[in-house]
């Protein structure tokens, strides 16, 4: 069979933690024969390091996407939220199938162009929301699809960290990310709460931001990344979000970088349904993920969690095993013409409420969907 070939855009903290590794696991279905990076020496130094012999090196997506000398099947887009749009569509326009990391987009207008742009290729497309390949999200899902919950009404989605504000790359910078923590990991938490719910139809949200203590003097102190420039902190710290759905479901989000509260934890849920309820901890208070099922049986109150004698987390490439799982999942999907697990109708969903609960907070009242 032949190996699809992989253009990587953007060399930087995301494509070097998991897409480039996690790629690298999968050598006998994909090839890595392409990176393009704004900073060059970033592209050569992953061309170097992960692609094949003679793999070529850019600055300018455009210009490798018209390189009639390279072929490309694949490309993967691992740059800041602002400029996934543009590169996604053009990929699209030259007939290349995409992943791109997650969040879709910074906005609704750019997420609806990369869906139409997508329809119009006849290629593949995905978002890379790795979280629900963990072993708990999976059997927390497979347990919401055989209806072990009943119906699912009330969520929390939740993405709180105490104190760890990247100071990496773009992340404070409003203008190339579109936000802060809602955006970076509220996307993970919310993904996970709509998959659960198998439910895609939001009716309203009302939100409320907050610019307290990324902008303190004294506000970096005890940051798990060291401290961060509150000069430069131009996104929020905080931000709260509650969706109503179209059958009357509500979600409540939740999502931090930094918040004086004692437990942490990121792209976890809370289920409350007819039958039972489940929560997953995952994050930084729990060193291990904890799935939990809440019942009633024989009149008692039960709780039942999953035994980590059961859990093998074992992987090679230097990528976490759910961006090895992602990855195999999606070149399987190109390679079968199969549906990749995240569907991008699914992510623009994510997208349409976090860009809700923004407005929200702008104008505070409540956005309506169509």
């Amino acid at each position: 069979m032949k190996k699809l070939r992989i253009a990587i855009v953007g060399c930087g903290g995301i494509a070097n933690q998991k897409h480039m590794p996690s790629i690298k696991t999968q050598a006998d279905k994909a090839e890595m024969v392409a990176f393009c990076d704004i900073i060059p020496e970033r592209a050569e130094k992953a061309a170097k390091e992960y692609g094949v012999e003679g793999a070529k090196v850019y600055t300018d997506y455009n210009e490798m996407l018209a390189d009639t000398s390279i072929e490309i099947d694949v490309v993967h887009v691992c740059t800041p939220n602002v400029a996934h749009c543009p590169i996604t569509v053009a990929a699209f326009e030259a007939g290349k199938h995409v992943m791109c990391e997650k969040p879709m987009a910074h906005n609704t207008e750019d997420a609806r162009k990369m869906i139409e742009a997508w329809k119009k290729s006849g290629k593949k497309f995905t978002i890379g929301y790795q979280n629900r390949l963990r072993d708990d999200t999976q059997t927390l899902h497979a347990s919401c699809e055989a209806g072990e919950l009943g119906e699912v009404y009330f969520a929390k989605a939740h993405a709180l960290r105490r104190r760890a504000v990247p100071t990496w790359g773009v992340f404070p910078n409003k203008a190339l990310q579109g936000g802060g923590p809602l955006i970076d990991i509220g996307t993970h938490a919310l993904d996970i709460t709509l998959w659960m719910m198998n439910n895609y139809e939001p009716k309203s949200v009302s939100g409320q931001v907050f610019y307290k203590l990324g902008r303190q003097a004294d506000g970096p102190e005890g940051n798990v990344f060291g401290p961060w420039d509150p000069e430069t902190f131009e996104v929020e710290d905080s931000a709260f979000g509650l969706v109503k759905m179209k059958n009357g479901a509500t979600i409540y989000l939740e999502a931090s970088w930094a918040l004086n509260v004692l437990k942490s934890m990121e792209a976890s849920t809370t289920l409350c349904g007819t039958k039972g309820g489940a929560e997953i901890h995952h994050g930084g208070s729990y060193p291990q993920d904890e799935l939990i099922y809440n019942t009633v049986e024989h009149n008692q109150l039960m709780e039942k969690t999953i035994s980590p004698a059961g859990v093998v987390d074992f992987f090679e490439g230097g990528a976490a095993a759910e961006a090895v799982r992602e990855q195999e999942q999606w070149l399987n999907a190109i390679i079968n013409d199969t549906d990749p697990l995240v569907k991008p109708e699914q992510a623009f969903v994510v997208t349409q409420i976090l860009e809700g609960i923004y407005k929200s907070a702008e104008t505070g009242k409540e956005v309506f969907f169509d």
